[in-house]
């Protein structure tokens, strides 16, 4: 099954190629990546675009992640009926690095939150209203997205875990393993892409929703 691993990993990363930020930016004659924070996600593009950019840029960040795990979801589930929800799970994860490490925008997209989240509706949808509550009394409070984005991937973690010993996710033995362990690297790639703004948290001066930007 490590072939099915692989291919499961580059039909995702094929499918986070698409930066529909960078994409729609570019249909305005702007460079998302050049503007802003730098960043080539939802909040940048709602920070530099305005709304439309910004929910365009979310849900083709979120579908591209939910339609990479039902391709491979339907290539596999035949194959491997046990182990296919590994493999939507790895489909996912490859979108996340296909959105944060495209190519030939030498490697330089996006944080990897919006596919997440499609990531967790296609693959773990018991989980998505939690992570959703959390994100958006995060934001609502704080106005801190980058708050929310934190919470809905350390959140998802702990939810799998719990769903997984409770026998929600299906999977046993090392097979339930290995899906803690891809799902863990969602979350040590989300923290590690919003390092900056989680040292910006603790310092008190990170960008608010709706403020003007303080680049750093």
């Amino acid at each position: 099954m490590i072939i099915a691993r692989i291919i499961s990993l580059v039909i995702g990363y094929a499918f986070g190629l698409f930066q529909t930020g960078y994409i729609y930016g570019r249909t305005k004659g702007i460079d998302i990546r050049k503007e802003g924070s730098g960043n080539a996600g939802t909040t940048n593009s709602l920070r530099v675009l305005g709304k439309k950019a910004g929910a365009i840029t979310f849900l083709g960040d979120l579908f591209k992640a939910i339609f990479s795990v039902l391709l491979v979801k339907l290539i596999f589930q035949n194959t491997y009926p046990d182990f296919v929800k590994v493999l939507e799970l790895y489909a996912g994860f490859g979108t996340v690095l296909g959105h944060n490490f495209p190519f030939y925008l030498q490697f330089k997209g996006g944080k990897g939150i919006a596919c997440t989240s499609g990531m967790i509706l296609a693959v773990l949808p018991i989980s998505a209203p939690v992570s959703l509550v959390l994100f958006i009394a995060a934001v609502a409070i704080t106005r801190y997205v980058s708050l929310g984005s934190i919470l809905v991937v350390c959140s998802y973690l702990i939810q799998v875990i719990i769903f997984g010993q409770l026998g929600y996710i299906h999977l046993s033995g090392a097979s339930l393993v290995e899906f803690y362990i891809i799902s863990a690297c969602f979350t040590g790639m989300a923290l590690w892409k919003h390092k900056d703004n989680i040292k910006r948290l603790l310092n008190g001066t990170e960008n608010k929703l709706g403020a003007k930007k303080k680049e750093v």
